[in-house]
Protein backbone atom coordinates (compact mmCIF):
# COMPACT_ATOMS: atom_id res chain seq x y z
CA UNK A 1 0.00 0.00 0.00
CA UNK A 2 1.59 3.49 -1.04
CA UNK A 3 1.77 5.59 2.52
CA UNK A 4 0.17 8.66 0.12
CA UNK A 5 -3.21 6.62 -0.51
CA UNK A 6 -5.82 7.93 2.82
CA UNK A 7 -9.02 6.25 3.51
CA UNK A 8 -12.08 8.70 3.89
CA UNK A 9 -15.44 8.81 4.70
CA UNK A 10 -17.16 10.76 2.11
CA UNK A 11 -20.50 13.20 3.07
CA UNK A 12 -23.01 13.83 0.88
CA UNK A 13 -21.64 17.38 0.26
CA UNK A 14 -17.95 15.98 -1.10
CA UNK A 15 -16.91 17.20 -3.82
CA UNK A 16 -16.09 13.72 -5.06
CA UNK A 17 -19.36 11.81 -4.80
CA UNK A 18 -20.29 12.49 -8.51
CA UNK A 19 -16.84 11.08 -9.73
CA UNK A 20 -17.61 8.14 -7.48
CA UNK A 21 -21.28 7.61 -8.72
CA UNK A 22 -19.99 8.08 -12.07
CA UNK A 23 -17.39 5.06 -11.75
CA UNK A 24 -20.03 2.61 -10.35
CA UNK A 25 -22.67 3.90 -12.79
CA UNK A 26 -20.57 2.63 -15.84
CA UNK A 27 -19.08 -0.24 -14.41
CA UNK A 28 -22.62 -2.03 -12.74
CA UNK A 29 -24.82 0.40 -14.31
CA UNK A 30 -26.14 -2.55 -16.65
CA UNK A 31 -27.51 -3.80 -13.25
CA UNK A 32 -30.31 -0.97 -13.01
CA UNK A 33 -31.46 -0.47 -16.61
CA UNK A 34 -33.26 2.91 -16.68
CA UNK A 35 -31.06 4.66 -13.48
CA UNK A 36 -29.32 7.60 -15.23
CA UNK A 37 -26.40 9.04 -13.89
CA UNK A 38 -28.05 12.02 -11.81
CA UNK A 39 -30.16 9.25 -10.27
CA UNK A 40 -27.44 7.49 -9.26
CA UNK A 41 -25.10 10.41 -7.81
CA UNK A 42 -28.29 11.12 -5.54
CA UNK A 43 -28.77 8.08 -4.67
CA UNK A 44 -24.77 7.73 -3.55
CA UNK A 45 -25.28 10.92 -1.71
CA UNK A 46 -27.65 9.10 0.53
CA UNK A 47 -25.52 6.43 1.24
CA UNK A 48 -23.19 9.18 2.71
CA UNK A 49 -23.57 8.54 6.17
CA UNK A 50 -21.86 9.54 9.32
CA UNK A 51 -21.41 6.09 10.48
CA UNK A 52 -22.49 2.89 9.80
CA UNK A 53 -24.79 1.99 7.52
CA UNK A 54 -25.28 3.49 4.94
CA UNK A 55 -21.17 4.75 4.56
CA UNK A 56 -18.82 5.60 1.75
CA UNK A 57 -15.44 5.55 1.26
CA UNK A 58 -12.93 6.71 -0.42
CA UNK A 59 -9.22 5.76 -1.52
CA UNK A 60 -7.26 9.15 -1.67
CA UNK A 61 -3.98 9.90 -3.50
CA UNK A 62 -3.73 13.85 -2.43
CA UNK A 63 -7.01 15.02 -2.85
CA UNK A 64 -7.96 13.00 -5.78
CA UNK A 65 -10.23 9.58 -5.53
CA UNK A 66 -8.77 6.26 -7.02
CA UNK A 67 -11.38 3.95 -5.20
CA UNK A 68 -14.36 3.16 -3.60
CA UNK A 69 -16.48 0.89 -1.35
CA UNK A 70 -19.68 1.34 0.69
CA UNK A 71 -21.28 -0.20 3.34
CA UNK A 72 -25.15 -0.82 2.67
CA UNK A 73 -28.22 -1.90 4.24
CA UNK A 74 -29.67 -3.37 0.71
CA UNK A 75 -27.34 -4.52 -2.55
CA UNK A 76 -29.18 -6.73 -3.61
CA UNK A 77 -33.25 -6.03 -4.51
CA UNK A 78 -34.28 -9.97 -4.24
CA UNK A 79 -32.34 -10.63 -1.25
CA UNK A 80 -33.34 -8.25 1.60
CA UNK A 81 -33.36 -10.79 4.25
CA UNK A 82 -29.44 -10.15 3.71
CA UNK A 83 -27.83 -7.46 5.99
CA UNK A 84 -25.49 -5.22 5.65
CA UNK A 85 -23.48 -5.38 2.33
CA UNK A 86 -19.92 -4.31 1.15
CA UNK A 87 -20.89 -2.89 -2.24
CA UNK A 88 -19.19 -0.86 -4.98
CA UNK A 89 -15.51 -1.67 -4.85
CA UNK A 90 -14.10 0.24 -6.99
CA UNK A 91 -10.22 1.46 -8.12
CA UNK A 92 -8.79 3.15 -11.20
CA UNK A 93 -7.63 0.73 -13.76
CA UNK A 94 -3.91 2.22 -13.34
CA UNK A 95 -4.08 1.99 -9.79
CA UNK A 96 -5.18 -2.07 -9.54
CA UNK A 97 -2.57 -3.86 -7.93
CA UNK A 98 -1.17 -1.87 -5.32
CA UNK A 99 -3.64 -2.92 -2.43
CA UNK A 100 -6.16 -0.21 -2.44
CA UNK A 101 -9.49 -2.59 -3.02
CA UNK A 102 -8.23 -4.66 -0.17
CA UNK A 103 -8.14 -1.61 2.02
CA UNK A 104 -10.99 -0.61 1.25
CA UNK A 105 -12.58 -3.81 2.30
CA UNK A 106 -10.93 -4.01 5.25
CA UNK A 107 -12.22 -0.29 6.44
CA UNK A 108 -15.77 -1.23 5.40
CA UNK A 109 -14.84 -4.54 7.59
CA UNK A 110 -14.35 -2.21 10.32
CA UNK A 111 -16.83 -0.01 10.25
CA UNK A 112 -19.32 -2.89 10.17
CA UNK A 113 -17.29 -4.84 13.02
CA UNK A 114 -17.81 -1.36 14.55
CA UNK A 115 -20.85 -0.99 14.41
CA UNK A 116 -22.09 -4.93 16.17
CA UNK A 117 -22.44 -6.65 12.90
CA UNK A 118 -21.43 -9.91 13.25
CA UNK A 119 -21.40 -10.65 9.20
CA UNK A 120 -22.04 -9.28 6.40
CA UNK A 121 -22.36 -9.74 2.63
CA UNK A 122 -21.66 -8.68 -1.12
CA UNK A 123 -22.43 -10.36 -4.97
CA UNK A 124 -19.59 -10.21 -7.81
CA UNK A 125 -19.30 -11.62 -11.12
CA UNK A 126 -15.84 -11.94 -11.15
CA UNK A 127 -14.14 -10.82 -8.30
CA UNK A 128 -14.28 -14.29 -6.02
CA UNK A 129 -10.20 -14.64 -5.51
CA UNK A 130 -10.03 -11.46 -4.24
CA UNK A 131 -12.87 -11.95 -1.42
CA UNK A 132 -11.54 -15.41 0.01
CA UNK A 133 -8.01 -14.22 0.01
CA UNK A 134 -9.64 -11.63 2.15
CA UNK A 135 -11.59 -14.27 4.20
CA UNK A 136 -15.36 -13.73 2.26
CA UNK A 137 -16.53 -17.60 1.68
CA UNK A 138 -18.72 -18.51 -1.33
CA UNK A 139 -22.33 -18.87 0.55
CA UNK A 140 -24.72 -18.87 -3.12
CA UNK A 141 -24.46 -19.07 -6.85
CA UNK A 142 -26.80 -17.32 -8.63
CA UNK A 143 -28.30 -15.32 -11.66
CA UNK A 144 -29.31 -11.74 -10.74
CA UNK A 145 -30.48 -9.29 -13.70
CA UNK A 146 -28.60 -11.25 -16.11
CA UNK A 147 -25.48 -11.53 -14.91
CA UNK A 148 -23.85 -14.78 -12.74
CA UNK A 149 -22.87 -13.69 -9.40
CA UNK A 150 -21.75 -15.53 -6.84
CA UNK A 151 -23.15 -14.14 -2.89
CA UNK A 152 -20.49 -14.13 -0.55
CA UNK A 153 -20.39 -13.88 3.27
CA UNK A 154 -17.75 -12.28 5.74
CA UNK A 155 -17.90 -13.03 9.48
CA UNK A 156 -16.57 -10.73 11.98
CA UNK A 157 -14.50 -11.33 14.49
CA UNK A 158 -13.33 -9.19 16.87
CA UNK A 159 -10.25 -7.77 17.22
CA UNK A 160 -7.73 -10.22 19.18
CA UNK A 161 -10.22 -13.29 18.66
CA UNK A 162 -8.43 -14.23 15.54
CA UNK A 163 -5.54 -12.70 14.43
CA UNK A 164 -6.04 -15.33 11.19
CA UNK A 165 -8.75 -13.13 9.88
CA UNK A 166 -7.41 -9.79 10.30
CA UNK A 167 -5.29 -7.85 7.39
CA UNK A 168 -2.30 -5.81 8.67
CA UNK A 169 -2.12 -2.90 7.00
Amino acid sequence: MEARIRIVRLSGDSPHVATLAEWTHDAWGHLHPGRSLETAIALLREECGPAGVPSVFAALDGDTPVGTASLVADDMSDRRDLTPWLASVFVLPEWRGRGIASWLVQRVEDEARAQGHGHFYLYTPDQQPLYRRLGWRDQEERDYRGEAVTIMRRDLVTPGADADQSISR
